[in-house]
């Protein structure tokens, strides 16, 4: 049972990495693709802590975290950039 459980959250996580990935090349404004691209490491995040889960290969969770880790990273950062403008 939890063979099918991880199966069909790996199918659902890989779709939705397909759409984050859609938006990130066709998002027409800055924020839309800094979005995208927070969304894209939230399910890159999920989809190994859910293949860590189903393999039992406990170490693959660091990489998790440290994926996790830059993303939110990458969000301060942005979230700093805009408000403080273009310097241009």
């Amino acid at each position: 049972m939890l063979d099918a459980v991880s199966q069909i959250t790996l199918v659902t996580l890989g779709v939705a990495l397909v759409v984050a990935f859609i938006r990130l090349v066709k998002g027409p404004t800055l924020p839309d693709r800094i979005v995208a691209m927070d969304l894209f490491g939230v399910l890159v995040v999920g989809l190994i802590v859910v293949l860590a889960g189903w393999s039992g290969v406990r170490a693959t969770l660091d990489s998790a975290i440290v994926i996790a880790l830059v993303g939110f990273l990458s969000t301060v950062a942005y979230a700093t950039y805009v408000e403080r403008g273009d310097p241009q």
